[in-house]
This record gives structure tokens, sequence and C-alpha cells, in this order.
């Protein structure tokens, strides 16, 4: 079940929209500075050409460097994936590499189909990713800070906890948008409202496109097209922070 103030039809609608388009609107609400809230250029997507993925945070954190005190490699994935149903749906799965340096990957073929095949939507690591090949074919969108060949000893010590990710703490549950550009965070409170106005900002900037792309663009046209795109923006900010 997704969250209960995020609609299913809100977050399909959330999926049309790049990333850049989401974050301009958040902004409008002025809920804080405009350099918070979304991933730093650490977090890149493995694969620029899968559409926008939209989903609620299933957080967790990595080890590598060293064995877990039980079990073995992939300790802690069964109980992380029980735990899905738990948690807001669609579930993406964002990992903290506790390892620093990183000495391994966080994810690869086998975890990324596993996550898969109970329901997420995607992954993120403030460490590293591997087997990019098989994973592409999965159509699994995948946000990583860089790529390691080997998984070492690698382990869950924690699930549904607080993660330091990007730049930004991400809580379990809160809702991510991610698409090539990278990945923000969308408060709950307004997530409906911003869904919503996407289509109504993006036609406010078609103002100022539609003129560049006109047969004789001139200096004063364009300001006039700016100041259109400006005043629509404007009374679009009010209408939202009512």
């Amino acid at each position: 079940m997704p969250s209960p103030v995020v609609s299913t039809a809100d977050l399909d609608l959330l999926r049309r929209y790049d990333t850049p388009t989401v974050c301009n609107v958040v902004e409008l609400f002025d809920l804080y500075p405009r350099t918070d809230g979304y991933m730093d250029r650490r977090i890149q997507a493995c694969y620029p050409k899968l559409p926008p993925m939209v989903g609620f945070a299933s957080t967790a954190t990595f080890r590598a460097a060293d064995a877990p005190r039980s079990g073995g490699a992939y300790s802690g994935l069964v109980e992380q994936v029980e735990s899905f149903a738990r948690g807001a749906h669609p579930p993406i799965v964002v990992f903290q590499d506790l390892d620093n340096p990183v000495v391994a990957a966080t994810f690869g073929e086998v975890m990324c189909s596993t996550y898969k095949a109970f329901g997420a939507v995607g992954i993120i690591t403030s460490g590293a990713g591997r087997d990019l090949d098989q994973v592409e074919v999965l159509h699994f969108p995948a946000f990583c800070d860089g790529v390691i060949c080997a998984h070492g000893y690698c382990h869950i010590p924690q699930i549904n906890v607080p993660v330091h990710v990007g730049g930004i703490t991400v809580h379990p549950g809160d809702l991510l948008h991610g698409d090539r550009n990278g990945v923000t965070r969308i408060p709950l409170e307004i997530a409906s409202a911003v869904a919503q106005a996407c289509g109504e900002l993006m036609a406010a900037e078609s103002v100022v496109l539609d003129y560049l792309k006109t047969d004789r663009p001139d200096p004063k046209g364009y300001a006039r097209a700016r100041n259109e795109c400006r005043d629509r923006i404007e009374a679009l900010a009010k209408r939202l922070k009512r």
C-alpha cells in the first residue's frame, strides 16, 4: 500500500516528470533552503535512460570490510525483504555504506533481482555497485558512488534506520524521486500538491522555450516571455503556499 498521504494516482503522476521539475516545484513551498533535500553529485544513475523512479525509502546499512559476527555473505537480506511488507509501497532500497573507504560493491545481480522480485522499484547506495550488465537487463533503477568488482564480506547490520546518503539523511518511508539527474526527497505533506503542480510549472517554462523557437527572437520579446513565465510561477507558488 502507498503512504496514507500519497495516493497511487499521485505516485503515477510523479513518474511522468523528471526530477529537476520535481525539485523546482518543491522549492516553491519554501520549506527549507534550496540547497537542501536532494542527494549530491556522488549519487549517480547507473542507467540514465530509465524513466523516473518514485517510491518510499526502505533503509539499511552495509558493511563489507569485515565478516559479520554471525551468518555469511548477504547476511540480513531475508530480514530486509521481509520488512518490505511493513512499509509503504513501492519500496526503494537505500543503503549507507559504513566502510570508509568503501571496499566492495553494495549491490549486484543477486541483490537487485531479489529486491525487484519482492516489489522494490530501485536501489540507492552511498557505496558502489557491480554486475552492471546483468542488472541493466532487469530495468531496475540503481544509483551509486562508483563501481567495484567484488562484494567482500557484504552484510546488512541494520534495517529501517535513518541513513546518510549523498549528503542528506533519509528516514524509512521518505518519498524519493530519481532519474538521470539525481535523487530528491519529496516531503510527504506536500507530495500530492507537488504531483499536481508539475504540469503547471512546465507550462510556465514553455512560454520562454516556445518563444526561443520562433523565427526571430529578440531581447525585448525574450524579456516579455521571461516576465510572463515568472508571473505564472509566482502565482503558482502563492496558491501552493496557501
